[in-house]
């Protein structure tokens, strides 16, 4: 029987509740908040590669420019064909079977000139080749050094554009990534307040429930001596049953809210988060026209319309200059020897030169390259008509933020003003119904505007701050510290 009771007392312990898991409490700030969704968040992460993944396209172009060495080869170069020859002595052709291996090796150091849009370049190669069957032979044929200039004449040049785009494209990365990190804190100071609020209301709905129960009670005894009638004492019920649906709510949302926030700043293990509400914000005012130059110096939208139109410029030069006449001059001069074996192949060495030039006449088309310039030059015109208008929507747009910026240190003193007289009204209308001076309305009016009033706060905080972070995402400037905003961007390649 004890070894029952025994049983029977373990298995209640057991499943008397659910398991109860450590959780590790973290208290943040705003500020612990933003660092941290600069650092953990998934669109921080997702900024840092979209960076290196520019900066390995602007050093693939700083390549183009270095000189590049390579080594070149066939081995083997097999042939087993029948060839047509011409006998002079019968003025007959024939066909002869040819059986031939070859092999070659070459070293080629080239160089691009970006001024000209030609190249340069420096090789060295030696080829064996043999010719195979009963009377076979074998034979080394060397060129211990050549110069190659191949310079193209009336054509595009792809590389004078890509030198003044490409830096331009870089600048705009560095630009870009900054701003997508202050991006990353306007998301974080939105999900900060989103989970504040919920606090807040986690606090507004425990409180209200904690009253509610007190004025039902209260009310009840108070209906039971005659004092109040029915449905004043039925109103208190109703208040103390909302008040507890709304404490449920409020406790679901607040879970919610913190796993979102968790979430967000990469916890994948068990955490508790709780947010210490900023009460002290910044003081000081920012000047539109300060604001204004410091966006043409930082943001990138101004370098990216510098980018789009130096291509739409550089996509009429290129179809401009495939309406007329394309040539190319090529120039090599080198050493040639050959022999039956590899040292005698550098022993006797004869000069060999070689110009060619070839060109790229368009007479007829039907007007194809014509049109192409013409689109080119449209689409340009394009380009800087829509550049010009979202400029004059970029300069607006900033001093509309600057003008609710400098709003809101008012909107937050007044809001925090509010929230304070409101509680004091509240609990000066709680003490009035408690001695029967107001009636139920009045108090749950009162109780509202609290209510309403808090939230208010913590909106007018959420507010400064996004307009903040927003001011600082359009122009790279830190007010508070008065600096630009930097990185150190040999850090994050490294990293």
């Amino acid at each position: 029987m004890k070894r029952i009771y025994f049983f029977l007392l373990l298995v209640a312990f057991i499943g008397s509740g659910n398991p109860v898991y450590s959780q590790e409490v973290k208290r943040l700030t705003l500020e612990d908040v933003v660092k941290l969704s600069e650092d953990q968040s998934l669109q921080g992460i997702l900024a840092k590669h979209m960076f290196r993944a520019s900066y390995w396209q602007y050093r693939t172009f700083k390549a183009e420019y270095l000189p590049s060495l390579t080594l070149t080869g066939t081995f083997p170069e097999y042939n087993r064909i029948y060839e047509k020859e011409y006998d002079y002595s019968t003025g007959k052709e024939y066909y002869v079977e040819k059986n031939t291996n070859s092999l070659l090796g070459q070293l080629s150091l080239s160089q691009n000139i970006g001024l000209t849009g030609g190249s340069i370049s420096l090789r060295s190669d030696l080829r064996r080749f043999d010719v195979l069957g009963e009377d076979g032979s074998t034979q080394y044929i060397s060129t211990p050094v050549s110069i190659n200039y191949n310079q193209p004449l009336f054509r595009f040049n792809e590389l004078k554009w890509q030198k003044q785009i490409e830096p331009l494209k870089y600048e705009e990365a560095k630009k870009s990534y900054l701003a997508n990190i202050e991006e990353v804190h306007l998301n974080a100071v939105r999900r900060f307040f989103q989970l504040a609020l919920a606090q807040i209301n986690m606090e507004i709905a425990n409180m209200n429930y904690a009253n509610a129960d007190t004025l039902y009670r209260l009310a009840q005894g108070r209906y039971n001596l005659g004092t109040i009638a029915e449905n004043d004492m039925l109103q208190m019920e109703l208040s103390f049953l909302n008040a507890e649906t709304s404490r449920n709510e409020a406790r679901n949302n607040l879970n919610d809210m913190k796993q979102r926030l968790s979430s967000f700043l990469g916890y994948t293990e068990n955490v508790e988060i709780e947010l210490i509400i900023p009460n002290e914000i910044p003081k000081f005012n920012v000047n539109a026209e300060q604001v204004f130059n410091m966006a043409l110096d930082n943001n990138p939208e101004i370098i990216s319309y510098q980018v789009q139109l130096l291509e739409a410029s550089r996509d009429v030069a290129q179809a401009k200059s495939e309406r007329g006449l394309n040539a190319n001059m090529n120039i090599s001069y080198g050493l040639q020897g050959q022999d039956l074996i590899i040292p005698g192949a550098y022993q006797t060495l004869d000069d060999q030169q070689r110009v060619s030039i070839g060109f790229t006449i368009p007479i007829m088309d039907w007007g194809l390259r014509r049109g192409r310039f013409r689109m080119a030059q449209s689409s340009q015109e394009v380009t800087k008509t829509q550049v010009q208008q979202s400029m004059i929507d970029f300069e607006q747009q900033l001093f509309l933020e600057v003008a609710q910026f400098n709003l809101q240190e008012d909107q937050v003193r007044i809001a925090a003003k509010s929230d304070t007289v409101a509680m004091k009204m509240y609990e000066v209308t709680k003490q009035r119904f408690l001695i029967g001076n107001v009636d139920v309305l009045e108090l749950n009016n009162a109780d509202t505007k609290k209510d309403e009033n808090r939230r208010g706060y913590i909106q007018a905080l959420q507010n400064y701050w996004t307009y903040y972070y927003n001011i600082r995402s359009l122009t790279l400037y830190d007010f508070e510290a008065n600096k630009p905003i930097e990185y150190d961007f040999d850090e994050l390649i490294a990293e």
